[in-house]
């Protein structure tokens, strides 16, 4: 039903469940408080009931996920006194993919006197995602970002700093502040490296007990409330039980689904798939962002592709030939690229963004390198790649102050490429980096089912069509170090008096049963083809249909193939080994068995949603330039999906999105 009003006037598209005593209880409630979106956040901590120290020792929670996100909100939890589960599929919670993050992160603290603000930072974020945000979550981001840092400083990361000792900042794209904070060019390391420490501390003092090497594999619902977790063991392969009051999920995007991507191997959106299976909405999956700045595709053997930091456009310049015949002797390698004259270059995003130029957004950037690639100015053999070029930069700064700021970049450009930037400009080009879809929450970060909260990457909240870069960092920070320790309290004040989930009833009886089928199913196929084949063929689907451009007949292609291709899986698939070992054989099938299912939805939410908006771009919705064409009287809405069974087309919910406080214009980087 459509214009239900809650009582906080924003109005949603509501489904209503009976519940057992035959009433209607509402799912899709945002719970953004009343009143000016500066109070909101401390409104909504007036309002929270708290646990008192001695209730909270009676209470367990789970943890799915050991990046920023979920490695700090158990540290957190832990230091409150609640009794923690902490889950890794690696050995090691250092082994998260925060860890590659390489560029930044942000912060509304206007060190450089810029006339940065919160204010700013929550635009930037909004006009950046392109009017696909809360306006409530987007300006808490912002709100606590200055908090993050003084977090990190106080726990020793190393951020680079000013000759007289202050802390340094640099640009990101999208906006025309400095308010990034970086180390070097390994800032997700130093400050997974910080919330790791602080994690250790809570497992030593024995408030967090730590299970490496578990993958879930199936949430547990009791009675309409999340209440624990099936995992498999990675190293023995057994299934095993846990229970606890509430689980917050924290394992990231699901950009593998494309299988070339910036993501680690094992990034994957399985425990969110299976929530979405339990009943929690999907959120905005078509959301994908692609990343401009990436090493290009090299081979069809490759694995994973290599993400080259933001950072590096606040000095590099990103350009390609002007005329066709030095393209063709660069792909003939007859020049080199320095050796094309600066009037034969076309510098294309300061011509066509002279406001942002190279510092344009993701979305913008990667758009622009597709169409100059499409109209035949590709540098490499492929066509396919684009100049990041730094001589300007090295003459301007000189070797060593180039070197301090991305020397480490440099090196693992020229390791992977054999080519150095200090002599030659790097190519570059767009990638599948990050999702801004996820699980759907509301203002307290929890889902549809009661008891489940997902944080950083795993939700939807906070960035719309397209996210900001350095914002990923912050967003899993904010998350984990100050915001759902504080909302899960309002949950778990009501349930001190319950007594440890029994992981003996049916309910988790069912769940691991299921679990063990799936698996059974897997190893009996016995067929001739291997995961990662039929892996890269869904990649190459979701690439070409469900890529950077998408258009209806595409995206309907993409469902039949993925449906098709799904098909040939459950019936050649090979999956050698047993479960009883360290197979990573079965790893990959049981998450590519999700993969299809994100795949599936992700097209049939592009297709649903007949607009362009910052990383979704539809063919037939852009200007006569080629930008992104949004339709804000049809489409300024969250898209929650409902899971309705196996081979049931998905039931669409809508959270209208409302602005009160900026003015939705067309984005523009040009003036």
């Amino acid at each position: 039903m459509i214009g239900v009003v809650s009582k906080n006037h924003y109005y949603c598209e509501i489904i209503r469940i009976p519940i057992n005593n035959n009433t209607m209880a509402d799912k899709l409630i945002s719970k953004i408080p009343d009143g000016p979106l500066a109070q909101k956040w401390t409104k909504r901590k007036s309002e929270i009931h708290l646990v008192s120290p001695n209730n909270k020792r009676k209470l367990e929670i789970i943890v799915v996920g050991t990046g920023l996100g979920g490695a700090s909100a158990a540290a957190s939890l832990g230091e409150l006194g609640y009794n923690v589960k902490i889950f890794c599929i690696s050995d090691s919670p250092r082994r998260a993919h925060s860890i590659a993050a390489q560029g930044g992160i942000n912060a509304a603290k206007n060190y450089q006197n810029d006339n940065d603000s919160v204010y700013r930072l929550f635009y930037d974020t909004i006009k950046g995602g392109d009017y696909r945000a809360r306006e409530a979550n987007v300006y808490r981001l912002a709100e606590v970002s200055a908090a993050i840092i003084d977090q990190c400083v106080a726990q020793g990361i190393p951020f680079a700093r000013e000759y007289g000792g202050y802390l340094a900042n640099r640009s990101f794209g999208g906006v025309q502040v400095s308010r990034t904070f970086y180390a070097r060019g390994q800032t997700g390391q130093q400050l997974l490296l910080g919330a790791y420490a602080s994690l250790n501390k809570e497992i030593a003092a024995g408030t967090v007990k730590a299970y490496p090497r578990h993958e879930m594999l199936d949430l547990v619902v009791v009675n309409g409330e999340a209440k624990g977790i099936i995992t498999r063991n990675l190293v023995t392969g057994q299934l095993e039980r846990f229970g606890a009051h509430a689980v917050i999920i924290a394992t990231g995007g699901y950009g593998n689904t494309y299988f070339l991507s910036t993501n680690a191997m094992n990034s994957n959106g399985s425990a969110a798939l299976q929530c979405y299976k339990k009943g929690a909405f999907f959120a905005n999956p078509c959301f994908a962002q692609i990343h401009p700045t990436c090493i290009p595709v090299h081979g069809d053997q490759q694995c994973k592709l290599t993400l080259m930091s933001e950072s590096l456009r606040n000095d590099g310049r990103i350009w390609v030939p002007k005329k066709m015949e030095d393209v063709e002797k660069l792909r003939k390698h007859q020049i080199k690229a320095s050796q094309i004259p600066e009037e034969d270059r076309d510098y294309y995003l300061e011509r066509r963004y002279p406001a942002f130029g190279n510092l344009v957004p993701r979305d913008v950037a990667s758009r622009a390198a597709k169409e100059r690639c499409d109209a035949g100015f590709g540098v490499n053999e492929t066509g396919l790649a684009v100049f990041l070029d730094f001589a300007d930069a090295i003459a301007r700064l000189g070797h060593q102050k180039v070197a301090e700021r991305y020397g480490n970049l440099f090196e693992m450009y020229e390791k992977i490429t054999a080519s150095s930037p200090w002599e030659e400009p790097m190519m570059i080009y767009p990638a599948i980096h990050y999702t801004m879809g996820g699980i759907w929450v509301d203002y307290d970060l929890q889902t549809t089912i009661p008891g489940l909260y997902a944080i950083g990457e795993a939700n939807f909240s906070d960035h719309g069509g397209n996210r900001l870069g350095a914002s990923a960092l912050m967003q899993g920070l904010a998350d984990g170090y100050f915001i759902v320790p504080v909302t899960i309290g309002d949950y778990l004040s009501k349930k001190f008096a319950e007594p440890k989930t029994d992981v003996t009833i049916a309910e988790f009886d069912e769940a691991e049963k299921a679990v063990q089928a799936r698996i059974d199913r897997l190893l009996s196929i016995k067929g001739t083809k291997t995961v990662d084949s039929i892996h890269k063929r869904l990649g190459l689907i979701m690439w070409d249909y469900v890529g950077m451009a998408r258009d209806k007949a595409g995206l309907e292609k993409a469902i039949g193939l993925i449906k098709d291709l799904r098909k040939e899986f459950y019936e050649n698939v090979n999956v050698p080994g047993t479960q009883f070992e360290f197979n990573q054989e079965l790893e990959k099938a049981l998450r590519l068995e999700d993969f299809f299912e994100i795949g599936e939805l992700m097209a049939r939410d592009a297709l649903n949603r007949n607009e362009s908006c910052g990383g979704h771009f539809r063919t037939e919705s852009q200007t006569e330039e080629g930008e992104a064409k949004r339709d804000d009287a049809n489409y300024m809405y969250v898209a929650a999906w409902e899971y309705k069974g196996d081979g049931v087309e998905p039931e669409l919910h809508k959270e209208p999105l409302v602005y009160e406080n900026i003015k939705v214009i067309t984005r523009n980087y040009k003036d």
